[in-house]
């Protein structure tokens, strides 16, 4: 955007003034569509574009074993404590990530991702994260036999 642009959005917003952003994004999303999802006989409503807060979260949990990191990430996307809800339910880590996938799609964007889908990106995620062979597995496989005397011929 050039200086030119900027100065045409002031001519038509008239007398400059106080920018309100509470009333600007209050009505900005009051328009964009939501997503909804039903999950153990309970209905969600998405929010209309991913959390900052939840971004912010995603980056604590990815480091940390604490689960209050969880319930305050999942709080921002679905309310409430939902991680004790769902895992007295029995939900499952896969199901968590494939919940958490098909969420972020379609807060993003509504409707464009099927659970299905999620699914197949949550096990296409999990076969990128197959750990390798453990250290002594590695060790064993790449030790020649047979060392070196040191001198030099």
């Amino acid at each position: 955007m050039t200086d030119l642009d900027l100065d045409d959005e002031q001519q038509l917003d008239g007398a400059a003034g106080t920018a309100d952003f509470d009333a600007f994004f209050a009505e900005e999303s009051a328009t964009r569509p939501r997503q909804s999802l039903t999950l153990y006989g309970r209905d969600y409503q998405l929010p209309e574009s991913l959390p900052l807060l939840f971004t912010l979260q995603m980056e604590r949990v990815q480091n940390s074993s604490s689960a209050d990191d969880v319930r305050k990430m999942l709080a921002t996307l679905y309310g409430g404590d939902v991680l004790d809800t769902w895992a007295d339910h029995g939900m499952t880590d896969r199901q968590l990530g494939v919940v958490l996938i098909y969420s972020a799609a379609n807060i993003r964007k509504p409707g464009s991702c099927t659970m299905q889908r999620a699914a197949e990106l949550y096990a296409q995620q999990e076969a990128g994260k197959a750990p390798g062979p453990n250290r002594a597995a590695r060790r064993a496989k790449g030790k020649k036999k047979g060392r070196s005397s040191g001198k030099r011929s």
